[in-house]
């Protein structure tokens, strides 16, 4: 692996270039800009990798680049997407978000963390092994999306059509990097979401508030619609919510037991002084990782600017996700919801479905989990700390649960600094070249 490392050593220059121009393409799904491009540069760079490509579109999809090179006796699927989050607000952003900016050893972007980075320096990986060794010892497959952070709204369609391109002996997921004790972390699965929105409409244009004594507010029909889906003891009380909660397995509390904790870590970089319910230690992760979940994501009526303006709104609108633990069916989520929104008398209030995904999950103990582990250890000089699932979603139930395919994170630049999602999103650059390294490291132990 020498020679390996010695050829990313040399080639750092052209590779973070290259991370940069994929940065600068805007690709944000949820707003429909920039897809198209980005999945042509993706879909060009694996032309350049010397993979074979296909680019399939559907109709009112987003492009899905599938990309296969190498032979050997297992194959390694590899799950990424080049959509990201939408930037906004963009006035906390220090630089604009799609300007990548490196800033103390910090390189800062959109997407840098989710998921471009990680994209980006596995493909350059797999260009330095073949530099070095001529061939893979393995064949690996590409599937990446540009949907994922609208809920991968039309990947299990895609996945259902096209099985046979997707069956492989393991896959590397998206995600990697380090928690919050920069320790290297492993997950083998996916909490499920089932993502709503709430519309209760009143008058037909927003009314002086002086008509509140005659006008219905729709703004307080949905607060009280929303204080009826959870008690103050986090419980959500929608009839049935939980029936098919699959309660931990004795290998899944045996995983929690061997996970270092990091409770003061978390709560100093949430600026919190506590968890919900005063939970910590093992409590506190086994619902971390093991419960679902309901979240008003955001809310929004009448005038929200500065200063005042009485004003009655005619809309109120309010965005819910229910994270999903196996074996909820997010379907039948959304049922329960409706029934639960109609006995309480709230049956003028609009659902709008923006996607589903099911929870996944497969064995801590795979082939594919213990090369993840052995390269982690050549490459980090660390033990890595293996999650049994994580607490997000993505979907590893298409992709890799419905067709028996194991599955681990690694390989990944992101650490409890990324700030995912929100603005100033960054990654270490040193972090990127360490899990390019460990890519390598990977490609020969999944192979052995």
């Amino acid at each position: 692996m020498h020679r390996f490392d010695a050829h990313i050593e040399e080639n750092k220059g052209r590779y973070f270039d290259e991370l940069c121009a994929l940065l600068r393409q805007p690709s944000i799904a949820a707003q429909g800009i920039g897809i198209e491009e980005t999945a042509a540069l993706v879909a060009q760079r694996l032309e350049r990798l010397g993979a074979q490509v296909q680019v399939f579109h559907m109709p009112g999809a987003a492009p899905v680049v599938y990309g296969s090179i190498g032979n050997g006796g297992r194959t390694l699927l590899i799950y990424d997407h080049y959509d990201v989050q939408p930037p906004e607000p963009l006035d906390l952003w220090s630089s604009p978000p799609f300007e990548p900016m490196l800033r103390d050893g910090k390189l800062y972007a959109r997407g840098v963390a989710d998921n471009k980075g990680n994209l980006m320096l596995r493909i350059q990986a797999i260009e330095s092994w073949l530099a070095v060794h001529g061939s893979l010892p393995c064949r690996i497959n590409f599937l990446i999306e540009g949907e994922e952070e609208i809920g991968s709204v039309n990947l299990e369609a895609f996945c259902q059509n096209h099985a046979d391109l997707l069956r492989a002996d393991g896959c590397l997921w998206e995600t990697g990097g380090l928690n919050a004790l920069e320790q290297p972390t492993i997950m083998c699965g996916a909490k499920g979401i089932c993502y709503v929105e709430l519309v209760v409409r009143g008058a037909s244009h927003d009314l002086h508030s002086a008509n509140a004594t005659m006008a219905p507010n729709p703004a307080w029909r949905l607060v009280w619609a929303l204080a009826t889906l959870k008690a103050p003891d986090e419980q959500i009380l929608i009839p049935g919510f939980y029936d098919r909660v699959r309660p931990p397995s004795e290998a899944d509390l045996a995983a929690l037991e061997r996970i270092p904790l990091d409770d003061d870590a978390l709560l100093a970089d949430f600026g919190i002084p506590r968890f919900l319910g005063g939970m910590h230690g093992i409590e506190r992760l086994k619902a971390h990782l093991f419960n679902p979940t309901c979240t008003i994501c955001g809310i929004v009526s009448g005038y929200t600017g500065e200063g005042s303006k009485t004003v009655l709104p005619s809309e109120a609108r309010a965005k819910i996700d229910f994270r999903l633990v196996p074996d909820m069916d997010p379907a039948e989520i959304v049922t329960a919801l409706r029934h639960h929104l109609d006995a309480h008398g709230f049956d003028d209030i609009a659902i709008i479905e923006y996607g589903h995904e099911k929870p996944g999950r497969s064995a801590v103990d795979s082939h594919i989990v213990h090369a993840m582990a052995a390269a982690i250890r050549a490459t980090y000089h660390q033990e890595p700390v293996v999650y049994p699932t994580m607490a997000g979603t993505g979907p590893v139930y298409p992709v890799c649960t419905s067709l028996g395919t194991p599955m681990t994170s690694g390989c990944g630049a992101g650490y409890q600094g990324s700030l995912v999602h929100a603005p100033n999103e960054n990654i270490r650059l040193d972090d990127y070249w360490t899990a390019m390294r460990c890519m390598g490291a990977f490609i020969e132990a999944f192979a052995a």
